[in-house]
C-alpha cells in the first residue's frame, strides 16, 4: 500500500527576495511524515496570479494533496484566493460564514470590518474552510488543493486542524548514525548497503565540526523490522572502518 503523495506550493515575493525565510515547508513536511503522507515535492512563486494558477494546475494533477502557504491577507497584493478560483474554473465573493469569523476579531465589525479586511474572506466557490484559531482568518480547502496563510503562527495552527483530517498511510520511521569518518571513507561500502536493501532509502550527509569531517547516515523506511535490519548493517560497517562514539538518533 502506498502512502497518500503530497506537494507543497510556497507563495510570496517575500520569500524569492530573501527577506522572509521560509520555515513553513520544515514544518509541513515534518507533521506529514508523521501522518503518513508523503511529501514529494516543494515550489516557490512570486505573487503573479498566472504562475500560480500554473503551478496549481500542474501540482494539483500529480499528487493527492497540494498545500499552499501565503498570499491569502488583505493587501492588494495577496492573490492566492482568485489564482485558486481561476485554476478551478469558479466563482469567488465573500462568503457569510467566512464574514462571520472574522467579525468576532473586532468589537464594532461593522464599522472596522473594511473593505481591505474583508478581502480575507473571499472563498472560491464549492470551497470548504480551514480553522484559524490564532487569527480568526479562514483558510479554505478545494478540490485536493488546501490553502492557508504565511505567517507561520497562523500556518501552523491550520496544519494542525487539517492535517489529522486527512487519510494519512504508515509513517516513515528512520534511524541516523553520526560518525566522525568522512564521507569518502563509507560512500563505497554505504552504496553497496544501498544497493542490496533498495526497499529502504539510504542517505548521507556530511558535516565538519571542530575542524573535522564527519556524516550522518540515515535510513528511513516504513516497515520497522526491515529500518532495524538495515540499521545493523551500516553500524557494523561502520564498526569494522573503525568509527568510535558512533551516535544514533530515531524517529518516532
Amino acid at each position: 500500500m502506498h502512502n497518500p503523495t503530497a506537494a507543497m506550493l510556497v507563495i510570496g515575493d517575500e520569500i524569492l527576495s530573501g527577506r522572509t525565510q521560509d520555515t513553513n515547508s520544515n514544518y509541513l513536511a515534518r507533521r506529514l511524515t508523521e501522518s503518513g503522507i508523503d511529501l514529494r515535492e516543494v515550489r516557490v512563486v512570486p505573487d503573479d496570479e498566472a504562475e500560480i494558477v500554473a503551478a496549481l494546475n500542474a501540482l494539483r494533477a500529480r499528487y493527492d494533496h497540494v498545500f499552499t502557504s501565503g498570499g491569502i491577507g488583505p493587501t492588494h497584493d495577496d492573490i492566492t484566493a482568485d489564482a485558486v478560483a481561476r485554476a478551478f474554473g469558479v466563482g469567488i465573493s465573500v462568503r457569510e460564514d467566512a464574514r462571520a469569523l472574522l467579525a468576532r476579531n473586532y468589537r464594532n465589525p461593522e464599522v472596522e470590518l473594511n473593505a481591505a479586511r474583508l478581502r480575507m474572506a473571499r472563498i472560491p466557490d464549492g470551497a470548504s474552510l480551514i480553522d484559524n484559531p490564532v487569527s480568526g482568518a479562514p483558510g479554505f480547502s478545494i478540490g485536493n488543493v488546501h490553502v492557508m496563510a504565511g505567517v507561520p503562527a497562523v500556518f501552523r495552527a491550520m496544519v494542525e486542524g487539517l492535517v489529522p483530517r486527512l487519510k494519512g498511510g504508515r509513517p516513515v520511521r528512520s534511524v541516523s548514525l553520526r560518525v566522525a569518518l568522512p564521507e569518502g571513507d563509507v560512500a563505497g561500502p554505504l552504496g553497496e548497503i544501498a544497493a542490496a536493501n533498495r526497499d529502504v532509502s539510504i542517505g548521507s550527509y556530511p558535516f565538519q565540526r571542530d575542524g573535522r569531517f564527519g556524516c550522518i547516515l540515515v535510513a528511513r523506511s516504513q516497515d520497522p523490522d526491515r529500518l532495524e535490519a538495515v540499521a545493523a548493517q551500516i553500524r557494523a560497517m561502520l564498526t569494522e572502518r573503525g568509527a568510535e562514539g558512533i551516535e544514533e538518533f530515531r524517529s518516532e
